[in-house]
């Protein structure tokens, strides 16, 4: 599609002010600490693969609640460690998978874990092995207004303590270099990560690839695309919703994570990106506490650098690394 948001020049300063709870350090240490005490350790069980140059484990481990949520780990054939180590998260609907479909970490010579989204992976891909047992409210089809019309029960107030607690247990990994972190991912996975980064201090990095959840009030009104659309056709049946829908999505913005995340980050953006519009990213980046480069596809919707922005991250996080 052609470009619809602001101008690339306007892009790269567009530093809005963003809707912040003013008990949103206190919502989420809370949050945190009430799953930590409920904690179990984590669990990786070896897995036999085709595969033959690194070794492949199932992961579970305690997220939100005490929730036991899946993931994969995988590490170089033999490796002892500490290595340094990336931690990803996944885009809208995605489950899992398999382990051989992500192999380019672990092939560079990291440790790699991988997390299942909690109630996804049926969208798309080779699916997911995680449950979400709590419940929600009314909602529409989808998962971006589960629990919408309270911060304590929204979909995301999990997602994003399983991705916190995750590095908590991966930080106890013998193979793991707990000070040499990064967390990534793309779409979802980006929002994720950010959000992943504003909770947990000490990381190496942030590697946002066209990441989603991000300035919920300008990507509602500027996208006719899902999964922001799912907000749009809830509050077109939930008319009196509107007040209370973004009061609870202000705990959740990527903008308040990024103003927190200390590490320094890459981030990449699709100038035609009917998705996750450009400018909803650039909010993110250009509020990000440890510094943000920002990679930009002009030409791209969606899809962004695909395997090119891979090879960006690698090289990034490696001069990161010394």
């Amino acid at each position: 599609m052609p470009r619809f948001d602001l101008s690339p020049v306007q892009l790269r300063t567009y530093r809005p002010t963003v809707a912040e709870p003013a008990d949103f350090d206190a919502f989420w240490q809370r949050t945190l600490d009430s799953s930590r005490r409920l904690a179990a350790p984590a669990e990786r069980t070896r897995v036999e693969t085709p595969l033959t140059l690194v070794d492949v484990y199932d992961l579970t481990f305690s997220g939100f609640g005490g929730d036991r949520v899946r993931g994969w780990y995988v590490v170089p054939a033999g490796a002892t460690g500490p290595l340094p180590t990336v931690v990803e998260y996944n885009g809208y609907g995605g489950g899992r998978g398999l382990p051989h479909e992500r192999l380019g970490w672990a092939a560079s010579g990291y440790a790699w874990v991988f997390m299942d989204t909690r109630g996804q992976g049926s969208g798309w891909g080779t699916g997911g092995s995680t449950p979400d047992p709590h419940g929600t409210g009314a909602s529409a089809p989808g998962f971006m207004t589960r629990g919408i019309d309270d911060p304590e029960q929204y979909y995301y107030r999990r997602v994003f303590t399983d991705a916190a607690l995750l590095i908590d247990a991966v930080r106890a990994f013998p193979e793991v270099d707990a000070d040499r972190i990064a967390v990534t991912g793309g779409s979802q996975g980006g929002g994720i990560a950010i959000a992943a980064a504003g909770l947990t201090p000490g990381l190496v990095g942030v590697m946002p690839d066209v990441p989603f959840l991000c300035h919920f009030e300008r990507a509602v009104g500027l996208t006719d695309s899902d999964p922001y659309q799912e907000i749009v056709r809830y509050l077109a049946v939930h008319r009196d919703a509107v007040t209370q829908t973004f009061e609870t999505l202000s705990y959740f913005d990527g903008v308040n994570f990024a103003a927190r995340a200390d590490a320094p980050a890459l981030y990449s953006v699709a100038l035609m990106d009917p998705v996750c519009p450009p400018s909803t990213v650039f909010a993110a980046a250009n509020h990000h506490r440890g510094g943000a480069d920002v990679v930009e596809y002009a030409f791209n919707e969606h899809e962004g650098g695909l395997g090119v922005q891979w090879q960006r991250q690698a090289a990034w996080l490696a001069e990161r690394l010394g």
